[in-house]
């Protein structure tokens, strides 16, 4: 008689509707899945990991209560009485349909996995909803879901952000929040031990861990304590990172039956975790030392970095499957059932699983296979069989663990103290990460066997203690990770490289003690730094850099708390003639004299300290010194600019330009700066200093800030009007301020008028747009949002060369939007240094020839020598007296300057 074999393919459309969200990662499916099941009256979701199931647990709590819903996973069971919402992993998902008003099975694609495969497309084929049912997953899975499921709705979602190819980087120039991804456990440590000594650390990510440690291991990147986090390729899945760079150690694995190149699915999949929401990100390979396979498959290929950067890949062919429902009459007919092949082409038989081999490897055990009878006896012999690998023994260590479990169990139940004797004998929280590993992976065994409603007496007293080991193992674990893979002092340095004074945590113990961060880097003798006599070679390299980044603000609070001491509370300001001056209520404590550099002042001490003893004299003004020097901390960008101009190495045009930049407090219009005498070998030194050559305008940006604009004007450097927050975009009423420049009725800040600049030159040479060539589309969204209105828009582009020409009205009786706007680039003459209005000033109407007797018949400023010679083009011409402070008397004094 012919074995019957089941209709494989879903006829169930019309008791629910089945949708399919298909679509690369970071394109909300799974935020999409949990609103629509919130917005049902009961629902259940499957995940492929513990790890997601609770974190989804987490939040559907928040919006629904604790009570309404329900977590089940191999090793974890938590079951209101009246819970309608359920969240699960794809092996705990129930099989049964209509029970619940909406179902969804995340990450589909997993169907062809060759170990968990025929689990997920048997939950595809039967899990169904009431109401609705929807699929998520890769959009490789298209062909197989149509073919399967006749009549289901197929869904594309587009990814929120960019992912682009950066190439290869050495590791010791991998940039911060970055993903190191390697194939193997030695890999993983060797790279987490460079960054430890190199970067400070790494958090580090493995299938090995339980899902606790995990999540502290994340918890540690995310929180950014370290900036890098070293994975196997379990980083593909389930976690959400704030990650900006993925870069591959390898590009080939071990797969379980051979060593292989990743398919470029994969890669996406791994490469995915870069550019979380609407952050873009980039993926690469390491170079040099960091990759991990001597130099083979350390490169992409040209097709592999298309396909994920366009998210085009090979649809799969067929989906592994299994027959869940086997005959449990004998154990030869359930082991046919499970090897028997489906009828279906998008169909494949599933290989062998783990459970299958553990199955008929104690079934040819006489004293085990030919002791199960009955269909009740040989149903609970296979769910034994069925007890996860949590150790990764393989078939034949596994098989002697599900064997001794099976002597304990096939007469009844596990007895308590036997269950809490073994759990107790892997509480030692001792050992090093090998052996907590272990130790872990062992209680996930006994997590899952105490989660059997039948296998183990006071079942949830065992699952609690269970579950209480695995928690101090985590913790253990996560412990050792850290103390092995992170140096916090050296993390600490290196992130305070890059970082605001202000946002570090930076501290002057009673002791003298200076610590960043909690770490000591070593104590003050006086005003002397002096390193911390314990640091290894690499770190006293990177204390002497933290202090010379830190030591003006700690001398600073040192001295300050001298002047407290001694005079009380002190402030800058200006004394009765305007002169700056140091007071205390009011009343000058020392006279601030400028000097040839505006950020140097002289500092002179107020008659009224004169009958000081000399000693403390002395000690009072150097007090003074310290402090003043951490007030002009806003002012060290200039002071930068300051010494470099002294460096006879910069050369001639350098130093002009560096000087003019001091001279007018940080901006100089670019036809003024001589930009273009300097030699493109010594433009690097410039943004080394900070320098932005801009499109209309030359300036140090860290001078835009409010606290060093408000300093200069604190101390007379700057007499022009003052906007205290330095908005990007203002309305001026008078003047313009400093840091502005002229934009119709509004004035914007200029590296945020740069910045328009730059976006529209970008949008140009993407759209092929040559000089005067034809017109191209811009979006204007980021005028927009920085609060520039649309004609004042194109007066500013206006300025550096964009023409925005008339959209063409739409013909009579016609519907529909208006036709885009398009635009055409010219370069901006600036041969004329006055052809633009300086930043403050107002643009006057151009006259054809000019106001009456403001030049003479050879074009000259009236009053100049007749054999005055014009600037030569380049040169900066040096200013008397203080910068131009706004307005159209301003405008004209600076034009009779030239």
């Amino acid at each position: 008689m012919a074995l019957q074999v089941p209709v494989l393919v879903s006829s169930r459309v019309s008791d629910s509707r089945i949708r399919a969200i298909l679509g690369p990662t970071n394109t909300g499916k799974t935020h999409l899945a949990i609103e629509r099941m919130c917005g049902h009256s009961s629902g259940a979701i499957g995940f492929p990991l513990r790890l997601l199931a609770r974190e989804v647990y987490d939040k559907v709590c928040k919006l629904k209560g604790a009570g309404q819903v329900a977590l089940i996973t191999g090793e974890e069971r938590i079951e209101p009485p009246n819970a309608r919402y359920l969240l699960c992993t794809a092996e705990a998902m129930p099989r049964s349909a209509n029970e619940r008003a909406f179902v969804a099975l995340d990450e589909v694609q997993l169907g062809a996995d060759r170990e968990r495969g025929h689990i997920f497309t048997d939950r595809l084929l039967n899990a169904r909803g009431r109401e609705e049912t929807m699929l998520l997953g890769s959009a490789t899975v298209e062909p197989l879901v149509k073919a399967l499921i006749p009549g289901v709705t197929v869904e594309g979602r587009p990814r929120f952000s960019t992912l682009s190819h950066a190439g290869s980087v050495k590791l010791s120039r991998l940039p911060p929040r970055s993903a190191v991804v390697a194939f193997s456990v030695e890999e993983v440590y060797r790279v987490a031990e460079l960054l430890r000594r190199f970067r400070g650390g790494a958090a580090v990510v493995m299938g090995a861990l339980s899902p606790e440690t995990r999540n502290r291991q994340v918890a540690l990147f995310q929180s950014g304590e370290v900036d890098y986090i070293v994975a196997t390729d379990a980083i593909g899945m389930g976690l959400n990172l704030d990650v900006a760079h993925v870069a591959f150690a390898s590009l080939s694995k071990y797969d379980g039956v051979r060593h292989r190149r990743l398919h470029p699915a994969e890669m996406a999949q791994i490469a995915g975790r870069a550019g979380r929401h609407h952050q873009d990100g980039t993926f690469g390979t390491l170079s040099g030392g960091g990759g991990g396979s001597g130099g083979r498959d350390t490169a992409f290929t040209d097709e592999e970095i298309y396909a994920i950067e366009q998210h085009r890949f090979a649809p799969l062919t067929r989906l592994f499957w299994r027959d869940a429902e086997p005959r449990l009459d004998t154990l030869d007919n359930l082991i046919a059932d499970l090897e028997r092949g489906p009828d279906h082409p998008a169909l494949a038989p599933a290989p062998e699983a783990i459970d299958l081999a553990v199955l008929k490897r104690l079934s040819e055990d006489a004293d085990i296979g030919g002791a199960v009878r009955g269909a009740a006896q040989l149903r609970r012999f296979w769910d034994v069989c069925q007890l996860p690998d949590f150790r990764q023994q393989g078939a034949e260590m596994h098989s002697r663990f599900v064997a001794r479990l099976w002597r304990d169990l096939k007469d009844g139940h596990l007895g308590a103290d036997f269950v809490a004797a073994r759990i107790t004998d892997l509480g030692d929280v001792r050992g090093d990460i090998d052996t907590l590993q272990g130790r872990l992976a062992a209680i996930r065994s006994w997590a899952y066997i105490c989660q059997r409603p039948d296998w183990v007496l006071a079942r949830e007293e065992m699952a609690a203690r269970a579950r209480g080991v695995e928690a101090r193992l985590s913790d253990a674990l996560h412990q050792r990770l850290t103390e092995r893979f992170v140096n916090r002092r050296t993390a600490i340095l290196m992130k305070s490289m890059g970082k605001d004074v202000g946002l570090l945590r930076v501290a002057l113990e009673e002791n003298g003690q200076v610590t960043v961060e909690g770490q000591v880097i070593g104590h003050l003798e006086g005003f002397r730094f002096v390193v911390d006599a314990d640091a290894t070679h690499e770190d006293r390299k990177l204390m002497l850099a933290a202090a010379e980044k830190h030591l003006p603000h700690l001398l600073a609070a040192k001295a300050a708390a001298l002047v407290a001491s001694e005079l009380g509370e002190l402030e800058l300001g200006r004394d009765a003639t305007g002169a700056p001056a140091i007071l205390r209520d009011g009343q000058v404590v020392a006279q601030l004299e400028r000097t040839r550099e505006p950020t140097r002042l002289r500092l002179v001490l107020a008659k009224d300290l004169a009958p000081l003893d000399p000693a403390h004299r002395a000690r009072l003004a150097e007090a003074l010194e310290v402090w003043l020097e951490g007030k002009l901390a806003p002012l060290m960008p200039m002071r930068a600019l300051e010494e470099a101009a002294k460096d006879p190495e910069v050369g001639s045009e350098v130093r002009a330009l560096l000087l003019a930049l001091v001279e007018r407090n940080g901006s100089v219009r670019r036809e003024e700066s001589g930009i273009a005498a300097i030699p493109k070998e010594k433009r690097p030194l410039l943004r080394q200093l900070g320098i932005i050559i801009g499109t209309l305008d030359v300036f140090q940006h860290a001078l835009l800030k409010p606290g060093a604009r408000a300093l200069m004007a604190q101390l007379g450097l700057d007499t022009r009007p003052l906007n205290p927050r330095m908005e990007a975009v203002i309305t001026p009423e008078g003047p313009l301020p400093a840091g502005y420049c002229r934009a119709g009725t509004q004035a914007v800040r200029l590296d945020m008028a740069e910045k328009l600049f730059r976006s529209a030159h970008e949008t140009r040479e993407k759209a092929g747009q040559k000089q005067g060539g034809g017109g191209f589309l811009m979006d204007a969204g980021l005028a927009t949002s920085m609060g520039l209105v649309a004609e004042n828009y194109l007066k500013l582009m206006r300025e550096a060369g964009f023409r925005a020409t008339e959209p063409q009205p739409l013909a009579e009786g016609a519907l529909g939007p208006p036709a885009p706007r398009l635009w055409t680039w010219r370069p901006p003459r600036r041969d004329n240094p006055a052809s633009r209005p300086a930043s403050g000033e107002e643009r006057k109407p151009r006259h054809p020839r000019g106001p009456r007797g403001a030049h003479n018949s050879a074009g000259k400023p009236a009053g100049a020598p007749r054999d005055a010679k014009p600037a030569a083009r380049g040169t900066v011409r040096k200013l008397d007296g203080p910068p131009p402070g706004g307005g159209a008397f301003a405008g004209l004094a600076d034009l009779l300057r030239k």
